[in-house]
Formats: structure tokens, sequence, C-alpha cells
């Protein structure tokens, strides 16, 4: 109770209290007293004032020029977009004409087996019963684990890899599928599946995941000798060791668009050449 007593009636420390009983008698307490020390804190607030008012001045005369500027910036930006766009759709014009022309090439000039051409290449759109199958990355992609699909460069083991979907495509196309589609694209004997950084990317296009890949055939048939091949395995295996989700289901009926871009190639059988240069190399056309 003591200490609290002398914390009540003495709240101000001792050394404080001598250091402001020195200073009252020194008079170097509170405002100045003499006249110049009384204008020089005049002058000092008068400048400060000033410099206030300046900046003030300043910040509102350059105002409308920064909105000026910054309104001309958004309209360079916008008419910059407006241009982009207008060019994208061009080029998709572009892009659907020149396709329309190689399917047209393609049934023309196939002769009675024209319409095969067309379809075995991707020129036309195909429809028929199938399967569906959903490859989807793991929920949690940041897990470890090691083993040969790490020590192979794969920094996250639960993340479909273009790879993966290179066997998926494969072991499809073995089981007998007719044709094929990955998220609505079109795969054709020409198509690539590469890797792009994380992304996956199918003719160039980048794919979303989860990847729907749709292909055209016998469904009992391609299911079984999808889950029976070592393609299907395989990815039964990613299932189980790095929990990469998958789904495979029979479809009454499959719709595959027609690829976006053909790239028309023809071949001839080489002339026989009696010469030694022919028998020399024993090679052909391809």
């Amino acid at each position: 109770m003591s200490l609290l007593t002398t914390v009540m009636e003495h709240s101000l420390d001792e050394g404080y209290a001598e250091a402001s009983a020195r200073r009252r008698s020194e008079g170097r307490d509170g405002l100045p007293r003499t006249l110049k020390a009384k204008l020089g804190l005049a002058a000092g607030l008068v400048l400060a004032a000033l410099v206030v008012t300046l900046g003030a001045a300043e910040a509102r005369v350059a105002a409308p020029v920064v909105a000026k500027e910054r309104e001309e910036l958004i309209d360079r930006v916008n008419a910059e977009t407006s241009t982009a766009d207008t060019l994208e759709a061009d080029v998709d014009e572009l892009r659907k004409d020149v396709g329309e022309r190689q399917r047209k090439a393609l049934q023309e000039h196939g002769g009675d087996q024209g319409g095969l051409v067309a379809l075995l290449s991707g020129a036309t759109p195909v429809e028929g019963p199938g399967i569906k199958l959903v490859v989807d990355d793991a929920e949690d992609t940041d897990q470890g684990g090691g083993g040969p699909r790490e020590s192979t460069g794969f920094a996250d083991t639960g993340r479909v890899r273009d790879r993966d979907m290179q066997r998926v495509v494969n072991g499809l196309w073995q089981s007998g599928a007719e044709a094929i589609a990955i998220n609505g694209q079109r795969l054709t004997a020409l198509s690539a599946i590469r890797a792009a950084g994380d992304a996956i990317l199918v003719d160039n296009r980048p794919l979303v995941p989860p990847y729907t890949v749709q292909a055209v055939g016998d469904g009992k048939k391609l299911v079984t000798a999808f889950q029976d091949s070592a393609d299907g395995q395989y990815l039964q295996a990613l299932h189980e060791s790095f929990d990469i989700r998958t789904s495979i289901s029979e479809q009454e009926k499959v719709r595959l668009p027609a690829a976006p871009s053909l790239i028309v190639r023809t071949a001839e059988p080489q002339a026989a050449d009696t010469g030694s240069g022919a028998a020399d190399t024993g090679k052909g056309t391809s």
C-alpha cells in the first residue's frame, strides 16, 4: 500500500521535476521571450506557410495536365485493344477460310476415297459412339514423393504433363479410336502435344485442366482395350501413385469438330531409277 500511495502522491519523477525547475529558473521554459527569438519563430512559421501554399498551388496547376495525360493514355490503350481485337477476328476468318479450302481440296482430289481421306485427316466433323476420358491434376499438386517421375525433372508430381497426354492419346489410337479431340480440339496425324512451362499445348494452343479426351469408336471395346494397354496401365499408375484424377466412360454419341487448321501434303511414288545413285542410296520418298 505504501508503494501505491507514493505513486499516487508523486506521479512525476523527481528527476523530471528538477529539470523542469532548472529550465524555468534559466528562462528557457515556454515560448521565446526575447524580441529576436520571437521574430525568428515568426519567420519560420511564415516560411513554412509559404512552402505549403506553393506546393498546393503547383499541385492544383499540374492536376489538369496529369488528368489529360491519363485520359490520353486510356484512349491509346482502348484504341490499340480495339485494333488487336479486329486483327484477331481477321485472323480467325482467314483461318476458317483456309481450312474450308483445304477440306474442299481433300474432297475434290481424293477420288473415290475422298470422304475417307477427309475423315482420317480431320477435315470433317465426326459424330458417333465413343468414350469420354477425363484427366485432371491431383487436388494437392504440391505433393512430393520422389520416384522416377520427380527424378526426371518433374517439380510437381501431382500435375498432368504433356508426356502423360501423349501416352493417353497414343494409347487410344492403338486401342482403335477413329477420331480424337482434347478439350474440343481435334487431333490429326500431324498434331503435336508439347509443354510451355506448366501449360500443355496442342498444336500451339494452350489447354486448361481438366483435360477431357473424347474418342469416336466402339465404346465398350475402346474402354477395355485402353485399360488393358500399357498406356492405360500407366495412367492408372499415375492415379495410384500421384493421386492424378481420371475417369473413363462410354458415350452413346460423341461429336468432334473438324480440325481448325490442316496442312495438306501429297506424296507421289518415286520413278524407278536404274542408275547407280538409286542403287547406292536405297532411299525413297516419304
